[in-house]
């Protein structure tokens, strides 16, 4: 019996493998810049740090996803990337803490869940503050958040992910998504209130 694989079926192979990574190109080049930001918030301006986090998460996602579609690798790359983020931060704070291995490590302290919280669906960055203020100034304004503030910010009003899906990529319950993304909208609009002095400091 012949085992040495058919002609047809190396040259499929190939194609396949050749139409993943053209895909996986395209969707680098449309979510790398908005990664990048958002891991540059979350690694206190890291550039270096960011670039690795986002290029892991990509290594990643093609080695264990490049049979799915581009609409699944959305979800799975933000997964991926707040995975790589989260054990980054363990480190840095084992690192930090030498000793910290002998108790719990706490990366964030706002996990109490407000109740009635409203999180629109279609939320947009700018929706909540003056036109005026620009994006450079959210940004900065952003990097100035707990961490899990800025990802359900960035999840939600910059990738417009839905509260489903932005609780499992963080991991976490759909109520501490909008806790997060209200305490969020919260903090930036009292961070930027002096750029603007009719800009309230409350997000009702």
């Amino acid at each position: 019996m012949d085992l040495a694989p058919k002609q047809s079926d190396v040259a499929d192979s190939s194609a396949l493998k050749s139409t993943a990574e053209s895909r996986l190109k395209n969707f680098m080049k449309e979510v790398t810049g908005r990664a990048l930001v958002m891991m540059e918030s979350a690694t206190q301006s890291q550039h270096g740090i960011a670039t690795d986090l986002v290029q892991e998460a990509f290594i990643s996602l093609h080695k264990s996803y490049a049979d799915k579609s581009t609409e699944e690798w959305y979800p799975l790359f933000y997964t991926i990337l707040n995975n790589k983020l989260q054990d980054w931060r363990r480190k840095e704070a084992r690192r930090a803490q030498p000793f910290s291995f002998f108790r719990k490590v706490t990366l964030d302290d706002e996990d109490l869940e407000l109740n009635d919280v409203i999180d629109e669906s279609t939320p947009n960055p700018f929706d909540f503050i003056d036109r005026a203020v620009t994006a450079d100034e959210i940004k900065a304004a952003i990097s100035q958040l707990p961490a899990r503030q800025q990802q359900a910010f960035m999840l939600r009003a910059w990738e417009g992910f839905d509260t489903h899906t932005t609780a499992e990529i963080m991991n976490c319950s759909e109520g501490s998504v909008k806790t997060h993304y209200h305490r969020a909208i919260q903090g930036l609009r009292t961070s930027l209130a002096h750029l603007n002095p009719n800009m309230g400091g409350s997000s009702e």
